[in-house]
């Protein structure tokens, strides 16, 4: 598909992630002066900002982990297929999977469902996605709100707020990443809950296959355990990254705090719904990697001794790349290199 003559892009779909940073650097602005209310007290947020969560302190030796998400535009694909049971378990993985970023461990969510008018069977079909996704990610569902909005709402949004505990001490926010770390990938299980706005503009122009509709649909993987399970290990870890909204742009959060760069030179190949998407609109690589996870859902960083143990421990990762000191991110694709993001 193309816009005005020229190739189609995340911007041109509507979603322009330049003036999205934007946005989020005067929202942090704003409300990092919130910060110093609290000195002193318990309940003082930690100065680790621009991160995939806040962190507060609760004691001298823990802090609460806190980040809210929602599913974005996957919703239209939920409504195109008149399928709402997993469309939780996305709500669930967007906001879990950046919790483990700071290594907190996920421990309950809250709901918030806006509907346009009372749904009874959407709302049980929602409700059971969110209890697999809690289930499979170990946490308690404690509470949530459900809104009629008939004059805000246009059929229904979905989101949440995850909360997650952490020893002071264990906390990762990138900033030990160092030149010749290697940077370890775990494979998506589809689009997730990403780029969608962009995919949809490619796919859905004409009455799309129902097995387009249906890998569209497939629910975000949860790496919880996986994360988990690493971080308790003997593996020293210096940075994880959660690849959605802005895809490996992402990867600046670790760079810019420890001043290192990143070049993924052995990226998989993506999976067929990343083609299908790249052909029909015809898209750009550095476009499809700023915006798509294209096959790696989450990363790893870690002295390239601990690669071994690593793999023992999860022998579903691969080594995708390693640290460099050029502060940004070049991926290897189609035999050239492409400069992804630059701080």
């Amino acid at each position: 598909m193309r816009v005005n003559g020229s190739p189609l892009t995340y911007a041109k779909a509507g979603v322009d992630i330049t003036k999205v940073a934007k946005i989020h650097k005067k929202i942090d602005s704003i409300l990092s002066k919130t910060f110093n209310t609290r000195s002193g007290k318990t309940g003082e947020p930690l100065n680790i900002r621009q991160h995939y969560a806040g962190l507060i302190e609760i004691s001298r030796d823990k802090a609460l982990a806190v980040h809210t998400d929602g599913v974005g535009t996957k919703v239209l694909i939920a409504e195109a297929c008149q399928r709402y049971d997993t469309i939780g378990i996305d709500c669930v993985a967007m906001n879990v999977n950046d919790v483990i970023c700071v290594g907190a461990e996920p421990i309950a969510l809250v709901n918030y469902l806006a509907l346009e008018y009372p749904q009874p069977q959407l709302v049980e079909q929602v409700m059971v996605g969110l209890k697999h996704g809690a289930q499979s990610a170990g946490i308690a569902i404690v509470s949530g709100e459900t809104a009629i909005m008939p004059d805000v709402i246009r059929g229904f949004d979905l989101a949440a707020t995850v909360i997650g505990i952490v020893n002071k001490t264990e906390i990762i926010t990138g900033e030990e990443a160092e030149k010749g770390d290697v940077i370890l990938g775990l494979r998506s299980s589809g689009i997730h809950s990403n780029g969608l706005t962009l995919a949809r503009k490619v796919l859905l122009k004409s009455r799309p296959h129902p097995d387009v509709l249906r890998e569209l649909l497939r629910p975000t993987r949860i790496y919880v355990d996986d994360i988990l399970k690493i971080i308790s290990s003997r593996v020293e870890i210096h940075g994880l990254a959660h690849i959605t909204g802005g895809a490996y742009s992402k990867l600046s959060r670790i760079g810019a705090r420890a001043n290192v760069g990143f070049n993924l030179d052995t990226m998989p190949k993506p999976h067929r719904i990343f083609s299908v998407i790249q052909k029909k609109g015809k898209v750009s690589d550095r476009e499809m990697y700023r915006t798509f996870n294209m096959g790696i859902g989450f990363l790893i960083v870690c002295p390239r001794r601990y690669y071994r143990t690593a793999k023992t421990i999860l022998p579903a990762l691969t080594q995708i790349g390693e640290v460099t000191g050029t502060r940004d991110v070049t991926i290897r694709t189609s035999g050239h290199d492409i400069q992804i993001e630059k701080w």
